[in-house]
C-alpha cells in the first residue's frame, strides 16, 4: 500500500485529535504537521502528537512531503480549506458536514473527481455492526412494510463538565457560535442519527418538520427532534442533544415486526407481533471511514456511496434547519 503523509487542517472540531490519531497509527498514513489559522489551537496539538506547526496554509499546501489532509476546521470553512486542498492535488477526508450547503458539496465532489483525488467526509456509524444488521434485516423483508423508525443520539456535552472544573460543559463554546458552527445539536451531533435514519427509511422524505430547544440559552440549540415524513406513510424521529445522558438507540419499525438497538449492552433484538423476541448477533464493525479513504487514496477509487450520503445528509440538515426557521415543514 502506498504511503500516505497527512497534514491536520484545523483544530475547530473535537475530532480533530482524533483524525490525527488515526494518522499516526493506521499502517498507511504519517501524520507530519497540525495547522491552524488560530495558532493557540494548533500549537497545543501538534505539540501535544510531536509533529511540527503549520503557521502557514498555503505553504503547507505546497510542501511535497504532504500528501493527504484531514480537515476538522469550523464548518463554515470547509468549502475554502477543502477546495484549497484538492487544487494543491491533496486527498482529503473531513469531518462531516462536508459543507454547509448542498451546491458547496457538490462543487467539492466534482473537484474531487476531476483530479483523481480521495474525498471521504466522516460517517463513521454507517460502518459499525448494529448499523450493517439492521440493513440487513430491512433488506432481507424481516420487518415486513415498513412503517416507523427512531434514532435518538445524546450527551451531556452542554451542561456537564468532565471533572476539570468548567462550569458550561465539556464542548467548547465555539460548538455553540450560530457563524462558525452553521447551528447546533442537529447540525453536529444529530448528522448521525438523521444519515441512519436516511440509510434505513430513505433519503427523500416528502416533508420534514423541526423543533429546536434552548435549554442552556445559547444561540443555537442544545437540543432537537426532526420528523420526516415519507410519500408512502413511513415516518421518521431523530432525536439529538448536548442537555442529557449519554444514550444512542435505534428502533425500526414494520408491519411483521420491529428491530431494537441500545448502546447499553450493544444489544440488538427482533420483535415479532405476539411478543416473540430473538436476539440477532452484531456483526463487526466494516472499515471505518478513514481506512475507506485510505484504501481509496491507494486504489486510485471513489468513495461514491459515501460522498453520495454525505451529500444528501447535508440536503436534509438544510431543510431541518429551515423547518426550524419557519415554524413550519419543508
Amino acid at each position: 500500500m502506498p504511503h500516505l503523509d497527512v497534514a491536520v487542517l484545523g483544530c475547530w472540531h473535537v475530532h480533530a485529535r482524533d483524525y490525527a490519531r488515526s494518522a499516526s497509527e493506521h499502517p498507511g498514513t504519517a501524520l507530519v504537521a497540525v495547522w491552524d489559522r488560530d495558532t493557540a489551537l494548533g500549537h497545543p496539538l501538534a505539540q501535544e502528537l510531536g509533529v511540527e506547526p503549520a503557521d502557514d496554509l498555503d505553504a503547507l499546501l505546497a510542501r511535497e512531503d504532504v500528501d493527504a489532509v484531514t480537515v476538522t476546521t469550523e464548518t463554515t470553512a470547509h468549502a475554502d480549506v477543502i477546495g484549497r486542498a484538492l487544487a494543491a492535488g491533496k486527498h482529503v477526508f473531513t469531518e462531516k458536514l462536508l459543507a454547509p450547503t448542498v451546491a458547496e458539496c457538490e462543487a467539492l465532489v466534482a473537484q474531487a473527481a476531476d483530479a483523481g483525488l480521495a474525498l471521504v467526509v466522516s460517517l463513521p456509524r454507517l460502518s459499525h455492526g448494529y448499523a450493517l444488521a439492521v440493513r440487513e434485516t430491512i433488506a432481507a423483508g424481516g420487518l415486513g412494510r415498513l412503517t416507523h423508525a427512531r434514532v435518538r443520539l445524546s450527551h451531556d456535552g452542554a451542561v456537564h463538565g468532565r471533572g476539570d472544573g468548567r462550569p458550561g460543559g465539556w464542548l467548547p463554546e465555539r460548538f455553540f457560535d450560530p457563524g462558525p458552527a452553521v447551528g447546533g445539536a442537529l447540525t453536529d451531533l444529530g448528522c448521525h442519527p438523521l444519515y441512519l435514519t436516511q440509510l434505513f427509511l430513505g433519503e427523500d422524505p416528502r416533508t420534514v418538520r423541526a423543533v429546536y430547544g434552548h435549554v442552556t440559552g445559547r444561540a443555537v440549540e442544545d437540543h432537537a427532534v426532526v420528523t420526516l415524513g415519507y410519500e408512502d406513510g413511513r415516518i421518521g424521529v431523530v432525536e439529538a442533544g448536548f442537555v442529557s445522558d449519554d444514550a444512542f438507540t435505534i428502533e425500526v419499525r414494520g408491519t411483521e415486526g420491529s428491530v431494537h438497538y441500545s448502546q447499553d449492552g450493544a444489544r440488538l433484538q427482533l420483535r415479532r407481533p405476539g411478543g416473540a423476541v430473538e436476539d440477532l448477533a452484531v456483526p463487526d464493525d466494516a472499515p471505518d471511514p478513514f481506512a475507506q479513504w485510505v484504501a481509496h487514496a491507494a486504489d486510485g477509487t471513489r468513495a461514491t456511496e459515501n460522498l453520495h450520503r454525505a451529500v444528501e445528509l447535508t440536503r436534509l440538515v438544510e431543510r431541518s434547519n429551515a423547518a426550524a426557521q419557519e415554524g413550519g415543514a419543508r
